[in-house]
């Protein structure tokens, strides 16, 4: 039974998915850390303000805490932006763009460049498949 065990948690998808995820860990505190840290001052120098404090008491002392919400959506949301342009953005420029088909073939009787789209060759007029 502990072999089979073993034989499991060797398995390369299995290694791989644990080390995925210790490194999606550090990299989502280093995300969060950037967004606390310098994207969230920053909203302050445009005058938004602390929004943690604000918050809604009923009658019964029961209290609603709508301002903590409101600033995990707007930690998402920077959460996201920053994502977004420092992480997919450089890493789009980074894969080789896809070629492009090519325009011209040659013709397989006379052997002289054609459109690819062309049925039939204007220099021989045989007919292409």
């Amino acid at each position: 039974m502990l072999k089979g065990f073993r034989d499991f948690i060797l398995r390369g998808n299995v290694v791989d998915l644990a080390v995925a995820l210790v490194v999606g860990a550090a990299f989502a505190a280093v995300v969060t850390s950037f967004v606390t840290n310098i994207l969230t001052p920053l909203l302050g120098l445009l005058g938004v303000p602390d929004l943690s404090t604000w918050s809604y008491t009923f009658a019964n002392g029961s209290v609603v805490k709508y301002g903590a919400f409101l600033n995990s959506v707007i930690a998402f949301f920077l959460i996201a932006l920053a994502i977004y342009f420092f992480l997919i953005v450089p890493s789009m420029r980074l894969r080789p763009k896809p070629a492009e088909p090519p325009a011209m073939k040659s013709c397989p009787f006379c052997a002289t460049d054609i459109p690819v789209s062309a049925k039939r060759c204007p220099n021989c007029t045989s007919n292409l498949e």
